[in-house]
């Protein structure tokens, strides 16, 4: 039927977006609502400041096909997140399953495209099968397009999946190429591969929810964090967003802070090292009273616990923050600790947001199995990101400090800016009980009484306590700048970044570094 009246015409327009608002099977969208779940555009209401989406491509749909659903199995365009712009698409599962298209990727790249233009964050509410099989090379070039662009948003503005349900194949390389990935406990799962191409092909019998479940990829290092729902997930985002800049050209959020006098002595500091240099705390009690406030926001919270990766604030603005976990692994760092803190250092490089080491570390962890899974190629990864990072970089020793496990957390050699230290803190090589094994092991073995033998390993381990662990010895030596009262470490954190803030690294001209292995 032919519209002749402008009349007719503004309502088939009408008509189609009011189609185009929830465009997939009855069949489809029943199952969806009687699951519980939302729809693409209600996440993304949700997601952004009320009444600031502006959508784009809602009338787009496969071409040549006139009954084809609007939309394409996405939802894209634009809003703004605490008054900041952002661009967005969500993934809708009720039209082809919310696979990938040629006009589903068109869609994506054109708000990937504007953000490449205008500089703005870029989140993705991924729900999707993967790859529209029928539409077959076609859909594998549009899963190419979205990566490509990809590349230049890394590093430029932060980009963010949000992982609301069933995503495999090409669906989860995009995301895992995105800077921050949130997880939804219970719905998202993520795989290269099905259980049942698994089992087709290997024999292997699993169910999604244990191959990919939230939980799992987190501890595979998939995921910065689990949320406990749709809420937890948006908020974590809004969290996020308020830690980091636009682009890596702009300032990242500037908050209230405490003045200098209010943060000037903090006295609990001075009792909270435990007396015995082998008791284990939790390094988040030592955390929350470190900078503005307790409000830390950690990244990859239950992936290799023994490192933590936090954003914080010093002065009200943002501070990446990496520090050891003595009550995991003694605080020691393993491959995956490595992995983590490396990537969280170039993130933080990348939007220009200061870095803080909180150091008690006895070393890298030792064993066959670190050794298999390549500690040595993984761990110096972790160094490589340190030294690349140009951005201010303050260490603070509070207890051990021992070996390459030193030099990784800010050290002066490895680049860091300021080192302070506690009077609590040790640092050398190894511990005294390593130290004796090492230096005195024949000696004491030659001694016969057993007694005899316990009284001069503590005579040594005292005398190397006392003149090799001490920080004083790397004060001398000008490892250290200073040795401070813990009262007074929130006013010297304010005092370093402060020195730092204009900080300027000249690079040398090449095309790019190398990783190691």
């Amino acid at each position: 039927m032919s519209l002749t009246t402008t009349a007719e015409k503004l309502a088939d327009l009408r008509a189609r977006l009011a189609q185009a608002q929830d465009p997939g099977s009855e069949r489809a969208r029943a199952k969806r609502d009687a699951a519980g779940r939302t729809s693409p555009r209600q996440r993304i209401n949700r997601l952004l400041d009320p009444g600031s989406f502006v959508e784009i491509g809602a009338l787009g749909r496969t071409p040549d096909e006139p009954d084809a659903p609007y939309s394409d199995g996405v939802v894209t365009g634009y809003g703004r997140i605490d008054g900041r712009p952002v661009a967005v698409y969500a993934h809708d599962k009720t039209v082809y399953g919310g696979s990938v298209g040629v006009t589903f990727g068109k869609k994506v790249c054109e708000v990937m495209d504007m953000a490449i233009k205008i500089g703005c964050p870029v989140i993705g509410i991924q729900d999707s099968g993967g790859a529209r099989i029928q539409d077959a090379v076609t859909s594998l070039a549009m899963y190419s397009e979205i990566a490509r662009r990809q590349l230049p948003l890394s590093g430029r503005s932060p980009q963010i999946s949000i992982m609301m349900g069933k995503s495999a194949g090409g669906a989860v390389y995009a995301p895992v190429t995105t800077d921050f990935v949130i997880a939804v406990d219970g719905e998202a799962e993520m795989y290269v591969t099905g259980p049942a191409v698994i089992k087709e092909v290997t024999g292997e019998e699993i169910t999604s929810a244990q191959l990919g479940g939230a939980r799992q990829q987190e501890l595979n290092g998939n995921v910065s964090y689990v949320a406990s729902d749709e809420k937890d997930a948006f908020n974590y985002v809004h969290d996020l967003l308020e830690r980091l800049p636009l682009t890596c050209n702009d300032p990242a959020p500037v908050f209230v802070a405490p003045t200098d006098s209010e943060v000037a002595h903090t006295s609990a500091l001075d009792v909270f090292m435990p007396d015995d240099t082998n008791a284990g705390y939790d390094m988040h009690d030592l955390l929350t009273q470190l900078f503005d406030d307790d409000d830390i926001q950690e990244i990859q919270p239950n992936f290799a616990p023994n490192l933590i990766t936090a954003f914080a604030r010093v002065d009200g603005r943002s501070v990446g923050v990496l520090a050891n976990q003595p009550l995991e692994f003694a605080g020691c760092i393993d491959a995956d600790a490595a992995d983590k803190g490396a990537r969280f250092i170039r993130i933080c490089d990348a939007y220009n947001i200061p870095l803080i080491f909180i150091v008690d570390t006895p070393g890298y962890l030792p064993g066959v199995q670190q050794e298999e899974v390549g500690l040595i190629h993984r761990g110096a990864k972790l160094a490589f990101a340190l030294v690349e990072a140009t951005v201010p970089k303050v260490s603070l020793i509070v207890r051990k400090a021992y070996g390459g496990a030193y030099a990784v957390m800010g050290s002066k050699n490895l680049t860091g800016d300021i080192n302070l230290a506690w009077p609590t803190a040790q640092i050398a090589v190894m511990g005294a009980a390593a130290a004796v094994v090492m230096i005195q092991g024949k000696q004491l073995a030659a001694i016969e009484d057993p007694a005899q033998r316990a009284y001069m390993k503590k005579v040594f381990m005292d005398f190397y306590d006392e003149n090799m662990t001490s920080p004083y010895v790397a004060a001398e030596r000008g490892y250290l700048d200073a040795i401070i009262e813990p009262s007074a470490t929130r006013l010297v954190l304010r005092q370093a970044l402060r020195q730092l803030a204009d900080k300027s690294e000249l690079t040398t001209e090449k095309k790019h570094t190398i990783a190691p292995m």
